[in-house]
């Protein structure tokens, strides 16, 4: 006969063996998020980790996400998307940049004095996105967004304000394309994932750097450089950034979950990942300032003699794109239309 005692203990057990299965009901899949930035940095704590929170929310909790930062399940940041097309990751968030050719349209909007802003920019390149690769050069990943950085400026041990201030100066540039931009105009291009920017700082194997302001706090660029220049209302450059999840883990969600990922993914997602990014601009900007350090913005008749040394970067890359099969010259005025259109 069961006594009192353990009539209670048996029904607690049940309890919790129900509570548990449905917890395991509610979490019916977990995925593996992956990127190269500590958790505390901008992009993550403002972007990943919410869109994170809005999926396992839409998924009615069916969908959980677990992140991971600063490369924890392996690899270099190189190598997130190819972690994604393997499944070591189920979902990264990486540079298009970071694989050059895989993705080559993509750079028309990484081409010099190519954005507006940070919002509008990366809804125009969702757009193009859409227009142009989901069937090509995305058609091996699921792609749930992507975006630019707002207004790209140089960080330097050394004034820069002129062109010919870059000669002989050692320079980490994030992409392809800014390697080349920064090449043409006179400065020795050093091609490095952003995580080793402070060590190549400090150790002087590079005296000067550009990355958007955003990021500067978490890799404390003010305390390594006392420069940095802007370009007004124009911005030098930018880079594309993908989020991107492994094509056959996504093809074996329920239609529930993917209409769940897909309600705040997309086109949405990218443009308020583009504002975000921007909008953090602001506080690593004062914080530099703050310390003293030296920040100069050019006059729109400064800006116009980088545009005019930096116009060949657009005719070349025309010229190299038609190599691929397409129309150049038809994607940068389509890249360029898009963002006039969204800037509205």
């Amino acid at each position: 006969m069961i006594n009192k005692r353990n009539l209670m203990g048996l029904l607690a057990g049940t309890a919790m063996a129900v509570a548990a299965g449905s917890t395991a009901m509610a979490q019916e899949v977990t995925l593996k998020m992956h990127q190269f930035l500590p958790a505390q940095a901008n992009v993550p704590k403002l972007i990943l980790d919410p869109w994170a929170r809005r999926v396992e929310e839409a998924s009615g909790g069916k969908i959980k996400i677990d992140h991971y930062p600063s490369m924890q399940l392996g690899g270099k940041p190189p190598h997130l998307m190819s972690q994604v097309e393997d499944g070591v990751a189920d979902i990264v968030w990486t540079v298009l940049g970071y694989t050059p050719g895989r993705f080559p349209s993509s750079e028309v909007f990484e081409l010099p004095f190519m954005m507006t802003n940070g919002e509008d920019t990366s809804r125009a390149m969702w757009q193009f996105a859409e227009a142009n690769m989901m069937d090509t050069e995305f058609a091996n990943i699921k792609v749930l967004a992507v975006w630019v950085h707002g207004p790209g400026l140089i960080h330097s041990k050394a004034p820069i304000k002129s062109v010919k201030d870059l000669n002989g100066v050692k320079l980490r540039a994030p992409s392809r394309m800014t390697n080349k931009l920064f090449t043409e105009l006179g400065a020795t291009a050093v091609g490095m994932p952003v995580p080793a920017v402070p060590e190549a700082l400090s150790k002087g194997v590079i005296d000067a750097t550009v990355i958007p302001w955003e990021v500067t706090g978490a890799l404390k660029v003010p305390e390594l450089v006392e420069n940095h220049t802007e370009f007004g209302d124009d911005s030098l450059y930018t880079v594309g950034f993908a989020l991107a999840m492994n094509k056959q883990k996504w093809d074996s969600l329920s239609d529930e979950m993917k209409a769940a990922m897909d309600s705040v993914s997309g086109e949405e997602l990218s443009a308020l990942a583009g504002k975000l990014m921007q909008g953090a601009d602001a506080g690593s900007r004062e914080a530099a300032a703050g310390r003293g350090n030296n920040i100069m913005t050019l006059t729109s008749d400064e800006v116009q003699e980088w545009k005019d040394a930096a116009a060949g970067i657009e005719a070349g890359w025309i010229e190299e794109i038609n190599g691929y099969g397409m129309d150049g010259q038809a994607l940068v005025d389509q890249a360029r239309e898009l963002i006039k259109k969204n800037s509205m």
